[in-house]
């Protein structure tokens, strides 16, 4: 199970440190509304542009103590809480904006994971 846990967080990381930094400004059958990059996806959602960069931080940094916590186990439960919630108002975003169902696809997946994960390390804990 703890393997499956340190996998799960690998895969989350990896993902979001992917779409941050190299699919930042490239279309994605995923992007919310029509848009082709990750500011106008926020500008989609009636966000500004600050905003891109907050969220982002906030990712990038969940995503990166989850890569901590490989080794620092403190570091697992607040980083994939932080990823849920984010990935929560991802989701809510795409259903503000009425968006098709495979728009909702990675972050769905990645609050399933990151849910898996918190999940994981509380049952370590009670045991």
């Amino acid at each position: 199970m703890k393997n499956i846990k340190y996998l799960l967080m690998a895969v989350v990381s990896f993902i979001v440190i992917n779409v941050w930094f190299f699919r930042f400004n490239k279309p994605t059958v995923y992007r919310g509304g029509g848009a082709l990059n990750m500011i106008e996806e926020f500008s989609v959602y009636g966000l500004s542009e600050p905003f891109v960069y907050i969220i982002g931080g906030l990712k990038v940094m969940a995503a990166i103590g989850l890569l901590i916590g490989l080794y620092y186990k403190k570091a697992i439960l607040p980083s994939s809480l932080l990823m849920a919630v984010l990935m929560l108002g991802a989701i809510s975003m795409h259903f503000k904006i009425n968006d098709a169902i495979i728009k909702f696809f990675p972050a769905t997946l990645m609050f399933i994971l990151s849910l898996s994960i918190i999940l994981m390390d509380r049952k370590k804990g009670l045991s």
